[in-house]
């Protein structure tokens, strides 16, 4: 695990939706933050939200497929999911929230602030992908082997060791397959961009910043710059010596960077 203490144990709900159901976690007190998890990370109440819920109400769910997530087939393109989180608001009653996005994640939440400007109230996106940039593509985590993978998610050499010195479980293998499998499903083509997101951009309202690593060798820093071009008065932070998967390697920092935001 990371620089950070160890997380409170949050059990995670179920909710009924479309064809099954699915899983989230919910913790803390503020105003509503519904945090969109990445291609990994689902399936966890990780040090990052325990950090995020000292200051808000978060709202961590498992995408479709994803996590202790059931598969909703009828949900196929990321459209499909925009329309899934605006369900999910309407059934916990929330007509306005923060919304956080990570990479994958950051591309859902990117989408519903275009459809939907009036339900996000701020927004921030960690990493996102989302764009169509052919002079800096997006690196393919289909072919990588962890060998590869962890080296480009974190900068930190302690974290990177940690991370390939443990042994993963059948069941943590099992379930990787099953995040990349339903990435693939929503993301798979074009890979992991929509490319009218670009100029749709300009319908985002929310005060935005958008956080990017300076050592991502996953998203290239380029598509971050985009995104903070394209939002109106978007802001772009830059963290120094960390990797791209932001929240998982300095989740302290990268929580305080958030709420700093959400609290003005």
């Amino acid at each position: 695990m990371s620089r950070a203490l160890q997380p409170a144990a949050v059990a995670a709900q179920r909710v009924t939706m479309g064809s099954g159901s699915i899983s989230l976690f919910r913790a803390g007190e503020g105003r509503p933050t519904l945090f969109l998890h990445a291609a990994g990370g689902a399936g966890e109440w990780a040090p990052f939200h325990q950090h995020l819920s000292e200051r808000a109400d978060v709202i961590a769910p498992d995408h479709p497929g994803f996590g202790a997530s059931d598969d909703l087939a009828e949900l196929t393109t990321v459209d499909d999911l925009v329309y899934h989180y605006l369900d999910l608001l309407d059934l916990l009653g929330l007509d306005q929230v923060d919304l956080v996005g990570a990479s994958f994640g950051g591309w859902l939440a990117a989408e519903l602030a275009v459809h939907s400007p009036e339900r996000v109230r701020r927004l921030v996106l960690l990493g996102p992908v989302g764009l169509r940039v052919p002079q800096a593509p997006v690196a393919d985590l289909f072919i990588m082997t962890p060998e590869q993978l962890v080296p480009a998610l974190f900068h930190d050499p302690v974290l990177v060791a940690g991370a390939l010195a443990a042994e993963p479980t059948v069941e943590q293998v099992m379930q990787s397959y099953r995040d990349l499998g339903a990435l693939a499903r929503f993301g798979w083509r074009p890979f992991l961009n929509n490319p009218k997101l670009e100029r749709r951009l300009k319908r985002v309202s929310a005060p935005t910043r958008i956080i990017a690593a300076a050592e991502d060798r996953i998203v290239p820093r380029l598509h971050c710059e985009r995104y903070a071009a394209a939002i109106p008065d978007a802001e772009l932070v830059v963290i120094p010596d960390c990797g791209h998967a932001l929240h998982g390697e300095r989740p302290a920092e990268i929580a305080a960077a958030v709420t700093t935001f959400i609290a003005d």
